[in-house]
């Protein structure tokens, strides 16, 4: 009878699972076509096909030409405007070893897991300051830190705070999306980071339009329907702290305790890793591939 109840659990595991998956795919199909691309519209659309054509079938989409416009296309680029822009604004800059924040890496002793979400070390510093650290990570400065990599990726609205003499240069809002959603934005944000800048899988709890004024950004992205391939566990907090002694970082876990619930998955697994990676985590390795996306300068990516 134990053998038989087990076989029984079994073959309802896996036909729930047969079922999950089915259900992946049709939402793929119907939602995302089978191109395994992101839709690209060659200027901005009415409010209403995008309404209808992405924002109700929470479909994203990249939209080309969409801030040409913009005054900060033709300004941002140049490190000097931004320097004298906001020469005397004290903005907040996020340090890490190795520009991953917010993601999951090696915990250090005294753990009771392998792997810890941490944060950055975030500290406040004049702006032309912030934008050096940024752009000196990996260039081979000698008078750069190579063991931190910076990232300007404040959140709450830091674009209409920290950043607001630059307000001019952008449009406040989107108007065409602004009219689809019924509402202006919570928060605009503005990050700046280099080649080194990474964000692990997450999900927003917004939509979000994306724009790049300056360089590229590039995207892997998954519809809602595969959260079940994230695999989603409980890992330890922890946090970097920052020595002005010997001007490195220190990661520590939180005190008191406390988890995040996180996504496990690492696209981009080492050639040492890859093997592990996949026979551990094989619902997304062995699974439909993730869409990619690359927004450039000048375009504006919707998240839903």
């Amino acid at each position: 009878m134990v053998g038989l109840n087990r076989g029984v659990e079994y073959f309802e595991a896996s036909a729930s699972m047969k079922e999950v998956e089915t259900l992946c795919e049709e939402v793929r199909e119907l939602s995302l076509g089978k191109s395994g691309r992101v839709e690209r519209l060659e200027s901005p659309p009415t409010p209403l096909h995008f309404l209808r054509e992405f924002v109700s079938p929470n479909k994203p989409c990249l939209i080309s030409n969409a801030t040409l416009h913009w005054l900060a296309l033709s300004s941002w680029s140049s490190d000097d405007y931004l320097a004298r822009a906001l020469s005397n604004d004290i903005v907040s800059l996020h340090l890490t070893p190795n520009g991953r924040a917010d993601a999951l890496i090696p915990a250090p002793p005294g753990s009771s897991s392998s792997l810890c979400f941490a944060s950055p070390y975030v500290c406040h510093l004049l702006f032309p300051e912030a934008l050096r650290l940024i752009l000196s990570c990996g260039d081979g400065d000698e008078n750069s830190s190579s063991s931190t990599v910076a990232y300007a990726q404040q959140q709450n609205d830091c674009f209409r705070s920290e950043y607001s003499a630059l307000a001019a240069d952008c449009e406040s809002h989107i108007p065409w999306a602004s009219e689809a959603l019924g509402c202006l934005p919570e928060a605009v944000n503005l990050w700046i980071g280099n080649h080194l800048s990474e964000t692990s899988f997450h999900k927003d709890h917004y939509e979000n339009l994306y724009a790049v004024v300056c360089g590229e950004k590039h995207f892997l992205l998954l519809p809602p329907t595969d959260l079940h391939r994230m695999y989603i566990r409980q890992y330890p907090a922890a946090h970097y702290t920052f020595s002005q002694d010997t001007g490195e970082l220190k990661l520590e876990l939180d005190n008191p305790a406390r988890y995040v619930p996180w996504c496990s998955v690492d696209p981009y697994p080492s050639p040492d890793t890859k093997d592990a990676e996949t026979s551990q985590f094989p619902l997304y390795f062995n699974g439909p591939k993730p869409f990619e996306c690359t927004v450039k300068a000048g375009e504006i990516l919707y998240l839903v």
